[in-house]
């Protein structure tokens, strides 16, 4: 997909193994997985809010709900039109991460990618972003997103029986090498800063995905 004038797009590359990486201050792309009620917004609004360098956050859901008229809610089924505006969104998030970074500006996408669905899922974010994402799960426990989740109203509150069905698919994640935050007990500012940790191994040796 051709980007606007402005040069080619600058991909995060992993730092000389002598020096000891700190993403607080590097430009990187970051997805953010995670059922609902993972508090994946939450963290990658505060992961965006209190770094040193210009920092991006993009929610699919969000990008999803600029369609106003003939929204296809997931909530109503998934559906073809729900895959076709699904896909949609991610390749306008994926564009507007390819020009934040050609930019300079670090970006954070967060969704609920599904790990039996590579092409549909993590497959489709590289080829839209690029090469140098990187997937960061974030998995609490079953009651905690069910306690999240009922806090929320409108379509982005899903049912419980949903919810359990979403998270027990999320943890096909488990042994699939990509590092995985459990954050049942952590408040957002702990979970921002085990996320930098985690970039930090990920940008000294990406995961394999």
């Amino acid at each position: 997909m051709p980007l606007p004038p402005g040069g080619p797009v600058a991909m995060p590359m992993a730092p000389p193994a002598a020096t000891a990486p700190d993403p607080a201050g590097t430009t990187l792309a970051v997805l953010l997985i995670g059922p609902a009620g993972a508090g994946k917004t939450s963290v990658a609004k505060y992961w965006a809010d209190h770094r040193r360098v210009p920092t991006a956050h993009i929610s699919l859901d969000d990008v999803r709900e600029w369609v106003r008229s003939g929204f296809a809610d997931p909530q109503s089924g998934w559906n073809d039109h729900s895959e076709a505006q699904y896909r949609l969104a991610r390749r306008t998030c994926g564009f507007a991460a390819r020009n934040f970074l050609a930019n300079g500006i670090s970006c954070i996408l967060d969704d609920a990618v599904f790990p039996d669905r590579p092409v549909v899922g993590l497959g489709g974010w590289k080829r839209h972003v690029g090469p140098g994402l990187l997937p960061v799960v974030l998995l609490p426990g079953l009651d905690i997103v069910l306690e999240r989740n009922a806090e929320r109203s409108g379509n982005r509150r899903l049912s419980d029986e949903e919810v359990a069905r979403i998270h027990g698919r999320m943890a096909g994640w488990y042994g699939s090498g990509l590092p995985i935050i459990d954050n049942s007990q952590l408040d957002v500012p702990e979970t921002a800063r085990i996320l930098d940790e985690v970039l930090a191994r990920s940008i000294a040796s990406p995961p394999q995905w």
